[in-house]
């Protein structure tokens, strides 16, 4: 193998070889198998959130926000408002939510990533019906013979305390999303970071308007049924895997959580939602808070490896749309393959996102 060659994994030769053994480990991003270690923690969830690029708990203790920035979180904390930050990809808008988080002591941040699809419903909660109707017909078919009609009819209530079909088991079948969560009653404020929110339907947006004003909301499932629940009230999931009680079908927060809303600035929102948030907006990141970025994932050596690539990087996004998670890439393969041909390598990787198909 030649010299320009020694840190290739697959070579292309159609010869079998161990390779394999040589890969390193991979970035922290990336590494799927600390979620096992995670969970069985004592910080509960399964670990995604370290493992997600952002490496936002240690990005949290090393973030130093600008006078504005600062100000205009500080200003959504006192007013109770939800916080919109928009900037480009890379421009700390997520960790801005994780650095509020860990500094002020209020747990792990609740996230809701945006898709085209996505309904106020999914952040709300979901109602498994299907799950439901379907253990309904399971207990049916061991009832010796009694009727499929009448067990469903016990979807509404009625029958034993316990089985698939009793009142008090419509909670096993409901579980709060990230926004439902923070909206749980509380004497200090979840953090809710709801990202990505220009990736949404065009609904979506004006559908939060009455949500974040009122900081309520009302689940009808159990509220057709609170008259027939124990002092009305069940059991339900939440977002991070706990089971919480809610009362007559209602969650109503009583410290309103701190929302950060991001915006890549794709599109425009409207006016009643700009009018219920502050708004921030993040410029590109300098080469302090790019090295901090790096230094947060990878360590301070690599972050000093890789310095002409942060200023090459920063130098190009002047007049090309790129990402940091592009950097992050090249700094961890140029540092842990150390390929010979590590500058056309790093351009490979960053590639500007606004090129021409």
């Amino acid at each position: 193998m030649t010299e320009s060659s020694e840190w290739l994994i697959y070579r292309g030769a159609g010869e079998p070889h161990d390779g394999m053994s040589r890969l390193p480990p991979p970035p922290p991003w990336r590494d799927f198998a600390g979620r096992d270690a995670a969970r069985d923690g004592d910080g509960g969830g399964d670990g995604s959130q370290d493992r997600r690029l952002g490496a936002h708990r240690h990005l949290a203790e090393l973030h130093r926000p600008g006078a504005e920035e600062l100000e205009m979180i500080n200003a959504a904390l006192y007013l109770r408002r939800p916080l919109l930050v928009t900037g480009s990809p890379g421009a700390g808008k997520s960790t801005l939510a994780h650095s509020v988080a860990y500094e002020l002591g209020l747990g792990d941040v609740l996230r809701w990533s945006i898709v085209s699809r996505s309904t106020l419903q999914d952040g709300l909660y979901h109602y498994d019906a299907i799950a439901r109707l379907q253990d309904v017909q399971i207990a049916a078919q061991g009832d010796g013979g009694t009727a499929l009609f009448e067990r469903s009819r016990e979807l509404g209530g009625g029958s034993a305390a316990g089985s698939p079909g009793a009142v008090e088991a419509i909670g096993s079948y409901i579980r709060l999303g990230p926004l439902g969560t923070a909206l749980l009653p509380s004497d200090t404020p979840r953090v809710l970071l709801i990202d990505e929110l220009d990736k949404s339907d065009i609904d979506l947006p004006n559908d939060l308007l009455n949500v974040l004003e009122e900081g309520e909301f009302e689940i009808p499932e159990l509220q057709r049924l609170a008259d027939r629940l124990p002092d009305g009230e069940t059991e339900v999931l939440t977002a991070d895997g706990t089971k919480v009680r809610v009362r007559d079908g209602r969650v109503r927060c009583r410290a309103f959580p701190f929302v950060v809303l991001t915006s890549n600035g794709e599109r425009d929102f409207p006016a009643p939602l700009m009018r219920r948030c502050i708004h921030l907006e993040l410029g590109r990141p300098d080469h302090n808070r790019l090295a901090t970025f790096v230094r947060a994932h990878l360590g301070d050596e690599a972050a000093r490896a890789g310095d002409d690539l942060i200023s090459r990087f920063l130098e190009r996004s002047r007049s090309e749309l790129l990402a940091a998670d592009q950097l992050l890439n090249a700094i961890y393969l140029t540092d842990a393959a150390a390929p010979p041909s590590r500058d056309r390598l790093a351009d490979l990787l960053i590639q500007r996102l606004d090129r021409p198909r």
